[in-house]
């Protein structure tokens, strides 16, 4: 991120990065590899202790952001998370959390989201469903009122973190409009399956939910005026995500570019021709002008039009770009490129799975033509 950081928010950001270099170093990420959570508690409660999980709640509820923009100050967690390839459910804690302090009730505020809060309990945040449900913004899980209650029916997936979840924030359709319900993932009725995933440490489920039942408590906010919530918390998965791929994208050109410089092919180094170095130049231009946008988009610690437009944007741009990137980075390399044992895969990985998830970068154009559209 090129975003301009105060004192504090400099310490917080080379706090977060000293420890995930010390705890996340690349050979503890491969072998997470096999690990069904993809991640340590305790490496988890830590990252709560450094602030990971706080700064998008109040300090009146137990939290407190860096700068007094807590979107901004998680940006800097989410570029460090894709520097390092780094585990951990950032994105749907962070979701969860700023959806129960917004909206949630006294007990969800009282007894939930302080458990998040420090790292005690994982949330997930069940948006995203399958085709041809799939694309932004369409929710077809019902929950329809029974009694003094809610009966929940449908497929959530991919739920990032959704098996490793105790907590599970599910995004529904009602007779009145949108809802959002908070509850157990042990909730009779909701069958948690694990899928594979491409990234290495990250981890998906897909999440039936047969006629689950839940009570009207456990509803967060309002029944059908939940749009403008969730409006936010995408705003706030598109913000990580776009710092998330920078990060990630930095260093794998980084790498790239230290490899041309130091690989010599016919006795020159091969950042001399000058095919490599216009690609160079092209792929500088992709990473500038992604930490630019994805910089911009922090800057919005609230969901409007204008941090719609921004945050789409950065989702759109960097996802198109920067995936090519890495592909050429892997290209650039040679044979080692496409090696398991050389780290590129790894942040190619990451960027892929970012990039399709919570809105495809076409998927965002369509939504930067709607509002170019709205303001005509």
């Amino acid at each position: 991120m090129e975003i301009a950081l105060s004192d504090d928010q400099e310490f917080f950001r080379d706090t977060t990065r000293k420890f995930l270099g010390s705890e996340c170093p690349i050979p503890k990420v491969r072998a997470l590899r096999p690990d069904p959570d993809g991640f340590e508690r305790g490496y988890w409660r830590q990252g709560a202790e450094l602030g990971w999980t706080s700064l998008l709640v109040p300090e009146e509820l137990g939290g407190g952001s860096v700068s007094g923009n807590g979107v901004a100050d998680l940006a800097l967690v989410a570029d460090a998370f894709g520097a390092h390839v780094a585990p951990g459910p950032l994105l749907p804690c962070n979701v969860v959390a700023v959806a129960l302090a917004r909206s949630g009730s006294s007990e969800q505020q009282g007894e939930i989201l302080p458990a998040i809060v420090a790292g005690e309990i994982v949330a997930a945040w069940a948006y995203t469903e399958l085709p041809p449900h799939d694309r932004l913004g369409d929710v077809a899980l019902r929950a329809d009122a029974d009694g003094d209650g809610y009966v929940l029916t449908g497929v959530k997936s991919p739920v990032e973190a959704g098996a490793q979840a105790e907590q599970l924030l599910v995004t529904a359709s009602t007779d009145a409009g949108p809802a959002q319900f908070l509850l157990g993932a042990d909730t009779a009725g909701v069958n948690v399956t694990p899928l594979r995933s491409v990234d290495l440490v990250r981890r998906y489920a897909r999440i039936q939910f047969d006629g689950a039942r839940v009570p009207a408590s456990a509803l967060v906010g309002d029944a059908g005026n939940a749009g403008a919530d969730v409006e936010h918390q995408l705003h706030v998965a598109g913000v990580v995500q776009s710092a998330e791929m920078v990060g990630a994208a930095q260093v794998a050109f980084d790498l790239t570019l230290d490899w041309a410089f130091s690989r010599y092919s016919f006795g020159r180094p091969l950042a001399s021709y000058q095919e490599i170095k216009h690609r160079f130049a092209d792929m500088k231009m992709w990473l500038e002008t992604s930490h630019a946008l994805a910089d911009i988009a922090a800057r919005h610690d609230e969901r409007d039009d204008e941090a719609a437009r921004a945050t789409s944007t950065a989702k759109a741009y960097a996802g198109e770009y920067l995936a090519e990137l890495v592909q050429d980075c892997v290209q650039l390399h040679g044979g080692i490129g496409v090696t398991y044992e050389h780290d590129l895969h790894l942040y190619l990985r990451r960027i892929t799975v970012d990039r399709l998830t919570y809105g495809t970068p076409a998927e965002h154009r369509r939504i930067l033509g709607a509002l170019r559209a709205r303001v005509a």
